[in-house]
């Protein structure tokens, strides 16, 4: 796996907390990796679920959320749509580290919804298309769905605190196919080239922005990056929501493009793609990443 940047100025016991949390990362991955599929994906879901996400505060920042946002549901109920989370985080985790696996499985998927058609004739025509979702099921799998059957997806990435992790988590996004472009001026330069020539790029959107408005998201204000329906405004782009929607079994999904949001402000199309998600949460809460500080309204 890569070797990171790391700035000099960074103190040694930062440094080497960074190296010895990526070491067991990697010791874990590795692990899985020589696993069969199915054993390594329920592996990992298990060691996240009952080791890494109670012990790192993931599951207690899980809960937090899901009280503030359900506090009528029965606590037993909390607990258990907070443990399937973290088994959901974890199998997504290992599936986009299964650079030939997961790919391989989900160029058999076959997207479904009102938006495949609508995707279609923009690729034909050369017309830019934003695909917006947010950390749900595997948002992974929708991309490696579109790449296998021809399109040009590119993906946009926030960079990781631990520069060990991020150096091979950005290598696990570029094994998809698709660009991918990093947040900030040089990755902006390169998605807006994408999608000026008529390419697809993947956003999520559902994680706390300082500064961005405050939308309406599960019932509570929440932060949200206007920045999906700006750039399908300037650029005369479908924004199509989509999901990778992981069924019974664990391994497989549903992969699905919903309508286009239609072109009206920023505010309002933001919304709109507050309100889908939305949706999806409440059908399926367990398949929502609740471990995000995504209500972070007084830190402002």
């Amino acid at each position: 796996m890569a070797s990171p940047k790391y700035p000099k100025n960074v103190r040694f016991s930062r440094r080497a907390g960074h190296y010895l949390t990526n070491a067991f990362i990697v010791g874990l991955i590795r692990l899985a990796l020589v696993l069969p599929y199915k054993t390594r994906i329920a592996f990992v879901g298990w060691v996240v679920q009952h080791v890494i996400g109670p012990v790192a505060g993931y599951r207690a920042r899980a809960l937090d959320n899901l009280s503030m946002i359900w506090s009528q549901m029965p606590q037993e109920r909390r607990a258990e749509i907070a443990s399937r989370c973290l088994n959901n985080v974890g199998r997504s985790f290992i599936e986009n580290y299964s650079a030939r696996d997961f790919p391989k499985r989900m160029a058999k998927n076959t997207p479904t919804g009102a938006g495949v058609a609508a995707l279609e004739k923009a690729a034909e025509q050369g017309k830019p298309v934003i695909l917006v979702t947010g950390h749900y099921g595997n948002y992974e799998a929708m991309r490696a769905c579109l790449v296998a059957r021809g399109y040009d997806i590119g993906g946009l990435y926030r960079n990781m605190k631990n520069p060990y992790f991020n150096a091979h988590y950005v290598q696990t996004m570029e094994a998809f196919g698709g660009p991918v472009f990093p947040q900030g001026r040089r990755g902006t330069a390169g998605f807006v080239r994408h999608l000026k020539d008529g390419g697809q790029l993947v956003l999520l959107f559902d994680q706390h922005v300082f500064g961005a408005p405050a939308l309406d998201f599960l019932g509570q204000p929440a932060n949200t990056a206007l920045s999906a329906a700006e750039l399908a405004l300037r650029y005369d782009a479908l924004l199509i929501p989509f999901y990778g929607i992981r069924q019974a079994d664990g391994v497989s999904f549903d992969t699905v493009l919903e309508a286009p949001v239609p072109h009206s402000d920023a505010v309002t199309m933001t919304q709109a793609l507050n309100d889908s998600l939305t949706a999806r949460v409440k059908a399926d809460p367990e398949q929502w990443f609740w471990v995000h500080r995504r209500w972070r309204i007084h830190d402002n």
